[in-house]
């Protein structure tokens, strides 16, 4: 029992610290949008800002439509 008690303890407490520890970022795009990224995107050589959205799904936006890049503090 307590085995099975400290184990999930330590589970929980893993997936708490992975969960604070990646920060968000707003992309802000040339024409206006506000885009929110879990986690910090990532350039590809094609010139491309690959990220996850606010849904977890994998998207890209051309770089040369980024603004600006900001990390959002918790």
């Amino acid at each position: 029992m307590k085995k099975t008690l400290v184990t999930g303890v330590l589970v929980g407490m893993s997936l708490f610290l992975s969960a604070c520890s990646s920060s968000n970022y707003a992309i802000h795009t040339n024409d206006g949008r506000t885009i929110v990224s879990q986690g910090k995107p990532q350039e590809s050589e094609a010139g491309l800002l690959g990220y996850k959205d606010a849904n977890g799904v994998k998207q890209q936006i051309n770089k040369a439509d980024v603004k600006e890049l900001v990390e959002i503090k918790h």
